[in-house]
């Protein structure tokens, strides 16, 4: 099976809030299945916000500083310190989730789906549709999952990409993987084609790095070492 897309590794089955949903309700959501975070979503299914263990936890020290203290006079609030108060008094999902949601869909590709979770700090991505409904939801673990492949689908993976990128036999270019470490090996032509069989080895999934042993030939010169070693993600 090949992990390319966000639909090939989300879930579909989705634990979800709506705005109404209790403050208990949502931590009782995420204790039974075992979660860190959910989606909230309108009666239409689209995503409004996202909640995570971040969230509830926030609620309980915003509250236990503001006990106390409420005869203290304090500075003008920024931003993110009114968005922390209006989260300190939440009873439900509505006012105690973080919003806009940060989302992806079905054909984002899984390295596209990384990228977007480390810009923006999130551990989880609700999947939505082209009508912003959702339709399944993708973890830091899913993505993870790419690198579970075995040895020979990788193989047999970057074979068929080479080999149909480059549009040359198949035996003139050796491609062997241990551990998800792809080796190339063979001559080409030109050095552009050995630097293009690295390049698309680099970016097939689950490939942890990638080693060229390929030969080019330059237009009237003998045949010399080729490009070095690229990696993935």
């Amino acid at each position: 099976m090949m992990y390319c897309r966000i639909k090939d590794v989300m879930t579909q089955e989705v634990v979800r809030a709506d705005g109404a949903t209790p403050f208990k309700q949502v931590a009782r959501l995420l204790l039974d299945n075992r979660i860190s975070g959910l989606p909230v979503v309108d009666d239409e299914e689209k995503v409004v916000g996202v909640i995570s263990e971040t969230d509830l936890l926030q609620h309980q020290v915003q509250q236990v500083e503001g006990y106390g203290h409420r005869h203290v006079r304090r500075p003008k609030l920024t931003r993110s310190a009114r968005t922390a108060a209006v989260k300190a008094r939440a009873r439900t999902a509505d006012r105690l989730m973080t919003r806009p949601a940060i989302t992806a869909t079905p054909d984002h590709y899984v390295t596209e789906a990384a990228q977007i979770m480390r810009e923006h700090g999130v551990d989880r991505l609700p999947v939505v549709d082209d009508k912003h409904r959702l339709v399944g939801i993708v973890t830091r673990g899913d993505l993870l999952r790419v690198f579970l492949r075995t040895d020979e689908e990788i193989r047999q993976d970057v074979t068929r990409r080479v080999f149909l990128g480059l549009d040359v036999p198949r035996y003139v270019v050796d491609v062997g993987v241990d551990g998800g470490v792809v080796t190339l090996r063979g001559h080409l032509e030109r050095r552009e084609d050995a630097e293009l069989a690295a390049w698309i080895a680099g970016h097939v999934d689950g490939v942890v790095g990638v080693t060229s042993r390929l030969t080019h030939r330059r237009t009237g010169t003998r045949a010399r070492s080729g490009v070095g070693a690229s990696g993935h993600m």
